[in-house]
């Protein structure tokens, strides 16, 4: 018999088995195909904003990235409101996983800033000046070799569909969101995938809500024939990890920690906002996997940390690459907005037409440059939210940390896993001697070996 505490959690999570209100959709992954956007040179920051009436259909739409045609790069997709279906047997999840496909067709039109199907090839959407010499080359070549693919999205969509469907039979109200680098623009063909488990919005008790319910879930895996290896991790914020036997992907899945959807939503604009973006921080993030530097769980940068430093550099260049989207339109990243309508907020958020047309090689090499030698570790929080440095302060977010990086939405520090000094110091050595070796060679592969990089399937 359970405890009491448990039967009232249970209650709680669980509700009436009859008529249960939803209070975030259910959603369906079909892909869209978007006009192209003309770059304007009075598309500039925080003009021009295109603003149309949407229906209540409309506002629930939910903008990922496209399945399209397989083994091509991820682009548009909508996940659209739809009515549950009701929960089915493992099983039965398992056979339509494995036979069925979740896309159907689908046509929309937006005035935003995320590429069409249809864009013409990757070297000609960027300008000439972005790839006009050997270093920028090599980071476009390695970006396209590595972003992730449509078939990579599907998978991992495939996959979070019949989870959604398993997990309401012992949690009726549940949703599962896929969220991070799937979604965000900034994943590669190796990315592991994050799911985030909503029941209703609200603020969650780490220690017992989240441990509680992902316990549940995780008994409910070793029953499921496609999911091997669930590990629960105890971590400040829970995670259940586990890996789809069908597709061989990594999963992390948490318990409605809703500010990971969010902020995907807004990483997905800044990565579609300026062309730049996405090669740039793909390379970022190997050049930092290579050195051992990009593993919060070793105590060293998370991918996400990385990003955000990655958006502030450029965000504070005399001129600047990128704007200020949480200044520039702070109703599409209303931190208090239902979670439903968070992917559509943006959607028609124009491209941003920067006067620098510094190439991807210079912005790399600035990138080493800036936090070998100009930002002040020991003084500044990162914030992305404002586009500038704080002030590092004496509160307890910010005291006696190494390094400090402000999370758009909440304003915690994502840094905060960088917790001994050897380890600090071995992030700065690193930017330090890349720069130092980039600054004089001004080829890739003299800070990461591109041959042992690029995927081998």
């Amino acid at each position: 018999m359970l405890p009491r505490v448990d039967i009232v959690l249970l209650n709680f999570f669980i509700g009436p088995l009859m008529n249960v209100p939803r209070l975030i959709p259910t959603y369906q992954w079909t892909p869209v195909e978007q006009p192209d956007v003309s770059f304007s040179p009075n598309n500039v920051k925080g003009s021009n904003r295109k603003r149309d009436n949407h229906s209540q259909n409309d506002l629930k739409r939910q903008c990922f990235g496209s399945p399209g045609p397989h083994n091509q790069p991820a682009r548009n997709a909508i996940f659209t409101s739809q009515p549950a279906t009701g929960p089915g047997s493992s099983r039965e999840m398992c056979n339509s996983y494995s036979s069925v496909p979740t896309c159907s067709s689908a046509v929309s039109k937006t005035g935003g800033c995320v590429p069409s199907l249809r864009e013409g090839s990757h070297q000609s959407s960027f300008h000439p000046s972005s790839v006009n010499d050997k270093l920028s080359q090599q980071i476009l070549n390695l970006f396209h070799a590595c972003e992730q693919q449509n078939d990579d999205l599907e998978k991992k969509e495939q996959c979070r569909a019949a989870l959604q469907r398993d997990i309401q039979t012992i949690l009726p109200r549940a949703q599962v969101f896929l969220a991070g680098s799937s979604l965000n623009g900034f994943g590669s063909r190796s990315s592991d995938a994050d799911l985030c488990l909503v029941i209703e919005e609200g603020t969650v008790n780490h220690r017992t809500d989240a441990v509680y319910v992902l316990s549940l879930v995780r008994k409910l895996f070793y029953t499921l024939s496609y999911i091997e290896r669930p590990q629960l991790i105890r971590a400040k914020v829970p995670i259940l990890k586990f890996r789809d036997r069908v597709s061989g992907v990594e999963f992390d899945l948490n318990f409605n920690n809703t500010v990971g959807i969010r902020n995907t939503f807004l990483l997905r604009t800044y990565a579609y906002v300026e062309k730049r973006v996405r090669p740039i921080i793909l390379v970022i993030k190997k050049w930092a996997s290579h050195h051992r530097i990009n593993d919060a769980s070793r105590g060293t940068l998370s991918s996400y940390t990385l990003v955000l430093m990655v958006l502030h550099y450029l965000q504070t260049l005399p001129e600047p690459v990128i704007p200020c989207l949480q200044m520039d339109y702070p109703e599409c990243f209303n931190p208090k907005m239902d979670i439903h309508l968070v992917p559509s907020g943006p959607s028609n958020i124009l491209a941003f037409v920067s006067k620098n047309q510094s190439s991807l090689g210079d912005l790399l090499l600035g990138f080493l440059k800036y936090y070998a030698t100009v930002f002040k570790w020991d003084k500044h929080v990162i914030s992305v939210r404002e586009a500038k440095t704080l002030p590092k302060t004496s509160c307890r977010e910010w005291r006696d940390k190494f390094i400090c990086v402000e999370e758009p939405f909440d304003r915690t520090n994502t840094a905060r896993a960088v917790h001994e000094k050897v380890k600090f110091e071995a992030i700065k050595a690193e930017f330090t001697e890349s720069y130092q070796v980039l600054q004089l060679r001004k080829d890739l592969n003299f800070i990461l070996p591109l041959k042992n990089t690029r995927p081998k399937r």
